[in-house]
């Protein structure tokens, strides 16, 4: 990086909001993201809303604690293909979720890949559209110097 470049942070307020908001924030997205890959794909099924958003939930478990874990694992083999081992671990933490609950089911794996890929696409939206969903995200942008 250029030394008349400088690193500004963009959209987190001064104070953050208390941890419980921002794990409802979170947990609400997830559930948007769930949804919207519902009504996308026909092999993809959820019995009621309270199924819903308890995949939701396991689904921001998994990306949180078990996520990271795994990211960790497979930086080599991510280094050797590229990045797309992660897209694997992606897939794997919503196989995961269809397998821990039980009125939430993606139906072949096609369905998986194409469900990953949409939520990938839904957060990369929401990263760059102004919302509440953003109490949890940072957002970096370069500013030139004067």
């Amino acid at each position: 990086m250029r030394a008349d470049y400088e690193v500004e942070v963009v959209g987190v307020p001064p104070r953050r909001p208390p941890l419980a908001l921002r794990m409802a924030v979170s947990w609400l997205t997830n559930a948007l993201v769930l949804a919207v890959v519902v009504a996308i794909f026909s092999g993809v099924h959820v019995a009621d809303t309270g199924d819903l958003l308890l995949a939701a939930a396991i689904f921001g478990l998994l990306n949180t604690l078990v996520k990271p874990v795994l990211l960790l694992l497979t930086l080599p083999l991510a280094i050797l293909t590229l990045g797309l081992a992660w897209f694997f671990v992606a897939m794997l933490m919503l196989d995961l979720t269809d397998a821990i609950v039980g009125g939430f089911a993606i139906e072949g794996f096609w369905t998986l890949v194409g469900a990953t890929v949409i939520v990938w696409m839904v957060n990369l939206l929401l990263d760059f559209t102004p919302g509440p969903w953003q109490l949890t995200a940072r957002r970096w942008r370069y500013r030139r110097l004067r």
